[in-house]
């Protein structure tokens, strides 16, 4: 019989829980993301309507290459902004199978400092370290 002072900890209370922070620190890192996504999308915008009063030659248009590197790079980091959403799917599919956490190279745990500055690592930090 317990005292009733001692906490009972079953291990599938342990993984519920597990998997609790774990979906709590993806669904933070998809909310970032998505708003990234909002705000680049909203930047190429005002890009866009702001170049409807400059002129299209950008050869002699001091402006144009400028605008024309803004739009490139606008587009880069949505096109990241997007595959981090990729990673994210990923990472909550490997919650859901229980794999979340786990090294995909050495089987070993993924230490909770590392998966909370990067929800979406599949590798530890030597697994990831050696592959340098």
């Amino acid at each position: 019989m317990t005292q009733p002072d001692q906490p009972v900890t079953d291990p599938s209370d342990r993984d519920h829980a597990a998997r609790a922070i774990a979906r709590g620190r993806v669904a933070a890192e998809r909310a970032l993301t998505e708003a990234r996504i909002v705000s680049l999308a909203r930047q190429h915008q005002a890009i866009v309507e702001g170049s409807r009063w400059t002129t299209d030659d950008d050869e002699h248009d001091p402006e144009g290459s400028t605008i024309a590197f803004e739009r490139a790079a606008i587009a880069s980091m949505s096109r990241e902004a997007r595959e981090e959403l990729r990673e994210l799917d990923d990472a909550e599919m490997r919650i859901e199978r229980g794999t979340y956490g786990q090294c995909e190279v050495c089987g070993g745990a993924i230490a909770d400092a590392r998966l909370e500055a990067l929800p979406t690592a599949r590798r530890c930090i030597d697994c990831t370290s050696r592959r340098r």
